[in-house]
């Protein structure tokens, strides 16, 4: 069965949902969307809990708009529409995702509001899904912050997902000359905020984690481990780029400058210096998942999720998340 065949069978199946109010059914059609719906509104808002919002927002909106999918367009196209227009409804509603710029010195704007987004939850067919390791990505995903809302959703349409100039311009209700315009305006944005890294957003990509990558993680964690800061200070490039949300600003410094930084803060001291940590990934990115046992505590405790830009075998970036009370990161509370 060819593609085609598949989704017009989709489609018919779908109208004839619509026609007899079929819920179950109708449920049972845009569920299977939801994996890639959600990976487009993270892309679109940067938070995860925010996307799942915003995803099951659509399908509501979705339930309620049934009688206007006529099959001109695919299921897919029909609800990647409703999705983009909740997102950019809820941000015209969310003064504080504008990026802030930060009072700290050689820093980006601040992205406080930025999650990373579990592997476990990306399609599973990501070639399909249009799910390249390089679009999400946290570079990436903060690169596409910088854009303004409607700006934004253009470039992802058309750059990310390939979608034609009028088939953005419809979802979007602008005319394919302010797309085209939008989307000219967005790349050159892009190419200033990752001017360092690939543009080709919709060719193939590598979805392993390189050798590099891989050895990077587990050195990082045994420096934990042991405590070893000179261990750990070898491990960061002497330009590293350093984030820990949700404190703000982005701050590049030099590895000694780092580990001092974290030292200085209470890290690696009495009482925060027993770690345990797990290789993982998120954001189809290398990260390792420490874990702190305090005095008088028996158990190691989930206490940060660190993501890594790995760059010749060293850490380039490094972005920390608080990762307690997230149990949506499907990582265990203790170790």
């Amino acid at each position: 069965m060819t593609d085609a065949t598949r989704l017009d069978a989709e489609e018919t199946t779908f109208i004839a949902a619509v026609r007899t109010g079929d819920a179950a059914r109708f449920a049972l059609l845009t569920e299977r969307h939801r994996r890639e719906l959600q990976v487009h509104c993270y892309r679109m808002l940067a938070n995860y809990e925010d996307a799942q919002d915003m995803t099951q927002e659509t399908f509501l909106r979705a339930w309620h708009k049934r009688e206007s999918f006529r099959g001109h367009a695919a299921l897919r196209t029909w609800l990647y529409r409703i999705a983009t227009n909740a997102c950019l409804d809820f941000l015209k509603k969310r003064t504080n995702r504008t990026p802030v710029p930060s009072a700290l010195p050689d820093s980006d704007s601040e992205l406080m509001y930025l999650q990373p987004y579990p592997d476990r939850m990306l399609p599973e067919d990501p070639q399909e899904s249009v799910v390249a390791r390089e679009t999400v990505e946290l570079a990436f995903i903060v690169a596409v912050q910088h854009l303004p809302p409607r700006q934004r959703a253009v470039f992802i349409l058309r750059d990310v997902l390939g979608w034609p100039a009028s088939t953005a311009a419809n979802a979007l209700e602008l005319t394919v000359a302010s797309v085209t315009s939008a989307l000219q305006r967005a790349r050159v944005t892009m190419r200033e905020q990752l001017p360092d890294r690939r543009l080709d957003w919709r060719s193939p990509a590598t979805h392993e984690l390189s050798s590099d990558e891989r050895g990077a993680v587990k050195s990082y964690i045994r420096a934990h481990e042991r405590n070893d800061l000179d261990g750990l200070m070898s491990l960061l490039r002497d330009d590293l780029r350093f984030a820990m949300l949700p404190d703000p600003g982005t701050v590049t410094t030099t590895a000694r400058d780092a580990v001092d930084g974290w030292i200085s803060g209470g890290l690696f001291q009495s009482g925060h210096d027993d770690w345990r940590g797990m290789t993982t990934t998120v954001n189809r990115m290398p990260a390792a998942a420490l874990y702190l046992r305090g005095p008088g505590d028996s158990q190691y405790r989930l206490f940060a999720i660190a993501v890594l830009h790995i760059v010749d075998g060293k850490i380039a970036e490094l972005t920390g998340f608080d990762a307690t009370d997230k149990p949506w990161l499907d990582l265990p509370p203790t170790r």
